[in-house]
């Protein structure tokens, strides 16, 4: 099976719908049919507010919001109609964000299924793959994963040792993956594996796509310090994969690896997102600091004014960043990998402005009752901040993409760049 990378832009063609249009249409559609959303509701670093049972619940609910979506024919802005989407241009998808600001949205399934697993799928999936999956996909009925962080190599992709071996017509793929948030109630997963060991790291992976819910799947839930228990580690043994659902050439995984890493930092910026508009990483923004405050009783200090004024500032330089990003890599004056700017200013902003939560709540970051309002669970979102810099790719590694590959700096020294993997040295659980 080869398959060779396609645009998935969506086409320059004047659409058929106009982009004020649309807007009213979708404006009229989600006041009639979607509930607004509690101000602050989903606010917080990973917070674990529902019991598995009630997140169960939001999940089913997420998913008849989207097929709602797709029989109002709201879903799918920029994907193309061949596969059940509208093939409108990423304009007419800012509006739909705009308009869907402040009601409830089906937002476990923006990411990582539209982007990056359902990117990836349209660039290099089969046209078999594209016509099983990406409806499903935009219908509510698959919620996909990312299976690509190992224990033995989270920031250092390319050191995978899930390993997959060809028997017959199918792959057996035997490893493990780690910190895939949502795992224990999604559908499938985009999976990086190793199938060859006699080469340098980057040239021996193959990518695949899996269901979750399978013998040999066995996933197991991470509790973190404030009790969610989102993040998931999955055990793959004699998971028998059909050559039919690989994703691009054997050993060229890092082809598709490289632009599946583009798709993810892109999710602020990905036209195949449903994404409010002023949406903070990490759940974290300027208005939310005026609640903290005003819980605190220090909405007349000096300092907490600043603060608030320096909160406001990021969440607009993120917009107009998120906007320059998007419209110069769209229009090839920016190469693709100045993503990773975006990605940087989002982790990096996110963690400044749960810091300043800290700060305006006072003792109360320390020590808070239920009923403190905004200030409740400050504490645990300050301890938890650095997540935002890690999810979704580290800002260390933005901060290496973007000197190396947008302003053309030497890249890092790398011992393992031309060695057989089979020869790098690794840890406990390297292969002989």
């Amino acid at each position: 099976m080869t398959t060779e990378p396609t645009d998935t832009s969506p086409a320059d063609t004047a659409p058929v719908e106009s982009v004020e249009e649309f807007r009213a249409r979708a404006r009229t559609w989600i006041r009639a049919n979607l509930q607004p959303l509690v101000t602050h509701a989903k606010t917080g670093v990973m917070r674990a507010r529902l019991t598995d049972d009630e997140e169960l619940a939001e999940v089913a609910r997420e998913r008849e919001i989207q097929r709602m979506l797709f029989d109002a024919k709201l879903a799918g802005i920029c994907f193309p109609p061949a596969y059940g989407g509208l093939g409108l241009s990423p304009a007419h998808q800012r509006a739909f964000n705009e308009e869907i600001t402040g009601f409830e949205y089906p937002s476990r399934i923006q990411a990582p299924t539209f982007s990056p697993c359902a990117a990836v799928l349209l660039e290099f999936g089969t046209e078999e793959q594209k016509l099983r999956h990406i409806p499903a996909i935009l219908k509510g009925e698959e919620i996909w994963m990312q299976f690509l962080s190992e224990p033995g190599s989270g920031s250092d992709v390319a050191s995978v040792t899930t390993s997959a071996v060809l028997e017959g017509d199918d792959w057996i793929l035997n490893g493990s993956k780690i910190w895939t948030t949502g795992a224990w109630w999604s559908d499938w997963a985009l999976c990086l594996a190793r199938t060859n060991w006699d080469v340098s790291k980057h040239r021996g992976l193959t990518v695949f796509i899996l269901p979750i819910n399978q013998d040999g799947v066995d996933v197991q839930r991470i509790e973190m310090l404030n009790g969610n228990k989102e993040f998931c580690q999955e055990f793959l043994t004699d998971v028998r994969v059909p050559d039919s659902d690989r994703i691009g050439n054997v050993d060229d995984g890092w082809t598709v690896g490289t632009r599946w890493m583009f798709h993810e930092r892109m999710l602020h910026n990905s036209p195949f997102v449903t994404m409010p508009s002023g949406w903070s990483y990490g759940g974290v923004d300027a208005t939310f600091l005026v609640d903290v405050a005003r819980d605190a009783g220090r909405l007349d200090d000096p300092r907490t004014r600043d603060l608030i004024g320096e909160g406001r500032v990021l969440d607009l330089v993120r917009e107009a960043l998120q906007t320059r990003i998007s419209t110069g890599v769209r229009s090839r004056k920016l190469p693709d990998q100045s993503a990773a700017i975006g990605r940087l200013f989002a982790g990096l902003s996110s963690t400044r402005v749960t810091s300043m939560a800290f700060d305006i709540s006072g003792s109360a970051g320390a020590a808070w009752a239920p009923d403190d309002g905004a200030i409740a669970e400050i504490g645990t979102d300050f301890l938890l901040r650095q997540t935002t810099c890690i999810g979704g790719g580290t800002t260390e590694i933005a901060r290496n993409v973007i000197s190396e590959r947008v302003l053309g700096m030497p890249r890092e020294a790398a011992l393992d760049r031309d060695r057989a993997f089979r020869d790098v040295p690794r840890g406990g659980s390297a292969r002989s």
